[in-house]
């Protein structure tokens, strides 16, 4: 397929309520989203890079530098015929792994509407619905969190993931076995602890957490080995897996007993399909995370749970969770029994609303072959 024309489109949505973690307090989540169009077909994907460097070295300015200056020249007016193609010609640039995965799952998108298949057909999926669960940002008291909790759960959410930071952790996760003993519950520290930090996590380790995600540094993989050796409960790593290679090494150090998978941070679906192939050949589960993605990324996320090692439910909660309006239709809802149907659609099976787009579009850029 020659590829004609790619767009990019800053974009900046409101969140219906702050989202606080141990890295700061969001009220915006800024993306970039990308149109690829070719031969009569759009392929829609989100680069979840950040306006702040603060979950990755990577931001809404990098990778539209990266994606203006490097990956669209190398695709741009090409005949592709896979997305393996593209992947090729990027492998000279290292690293910007979330602008490059937002341009691949928008190829993905293309391909599968060319298959006129889904996008969980394309990826390898198999399940017709997934199982979601909720991440709560960190709250003032104990008593504003069981309260969400409680909210949260009558929504049907069948996981509940809080953050956590140092002084606000032990408290509230007692708080909640106390309330809710019998829920299957996780914290996610982005990365906020250290080492010596270990009575901490000792303190929760009889608290039946299904898993504690990335306690230590965000580019750490040894260390947490050796917190893993302390603890009954399971580490998931998150920000320190960017690749099957990483995977690899946290598994063999038994740093780890599962991995959060996402998309962007790891380079993009065929990637995230690698590390999920992987860790199923030594029967260690995934999940899904999330990067608080508009509902085209939500979509590519949706398609990707649905394979069939994405045993944990992910953080790919409803749209309405984060957002007072999407940006595609219909919009992404969670049923009373804690799953989400997977669209069957072709492609990423929603339509992006243009109206909506625009509303939230900083600004733009076209790059076409001028025929």
């Amino acid at each position: 397929m020659k590829i004609e024309q790619i767009e990019l489109r800053h974009v900046k949505l409101e969140l219906i309520a702050p989202f606080e973690t141990s890295m700061g307090i969001e009220t915006h989540e800024e993306h970039i989203i990308i149109r690829v169009d070719s031969e009569g077909l759009t392929g829609w994907g989100e680069s979840v890079a950040e306006g702040t460097p603060f979950y990755s070295s990577e931001t809404v300015q990098t990778a539209w530098h990266v994606l203006k200056d490097f990956f669209i020249p190398d695709i741009l007016g090409k005949d592709l015929k896979s997305v393996d193609e593209a992947i090729e010609l990027w492998e000279r640039v290292r690293g910007h792994r979330m602008a490059k995965a937002g341009l691949e799952a928008a190829l993905w998108d293309m391909f599968a509407k060319s298959k006129n298949i889904s996008l969980s057909t394309a990826l390898g999926g198999s399940r017709k619905r997934i199982d979601v669960g909720v991440s709560i940002g960190l709250q003032s008291t104990p008593e504003i969190l069981l309260h969400k909790v409680e909210g949260y759960l009558k929504e049907g959410y069948q996981r509940i993931k809080i953050k956590i930071a140092p002084g606000r952790d032990v408290q509230l996760v007692k708080a909640i076995r106390s309330s809710f003993p019998d829920i299957l519950l996780q914290v996610d520290a982005n990365s906020a602890y250290e080492l010596s930090d270990i009575e901490t996590f000792r303190l929760m380790d009889d608290d039946r957490l299904s898993l504690i995600e990335q306690p230590l540094g965000y580019d750490d993989i040894y260390e947490h080995s050796k917190l893993q050796r302390e603890l009954k409960t399971p580490i998931c790593l998150d920000e320190s897996i960017h690749s099957l290679a990483d995977t690899k090494a946290a598994i063999e150090l038994d740093s780890c007993r599962i991995i959060n998978i996402k998309p962007g941070r790891v380079g993009g679906f065929t990637e995230s399909i690698k590390i999920h192939d992987y860790c199923k050949s030594k029967n260690i589960p995934v999940w899904h995370g999330g990067m608080l993605e508009s509902g085209i990324g939500r979509a590519g996320n949706v398609a990707l749970a649905s394979l069939d090692n994405f045993i944990l439910p992910g953080d790919i909660s409803a749209s309405s969770r984060y957002y007072t309006q999407d940006i595609v239709d219909p919009s992404f809802v969670v049923a009373m029994d804690g799953t989400m149907e997977v669209p069957i659609l072709p492609g990423i099976g929603v339509q992006v609303n243009m109206k909506h787009l625009d509303a939230v579009t900083v600004r733009s850029e076209s790059f076409s072959t001028g025929l």
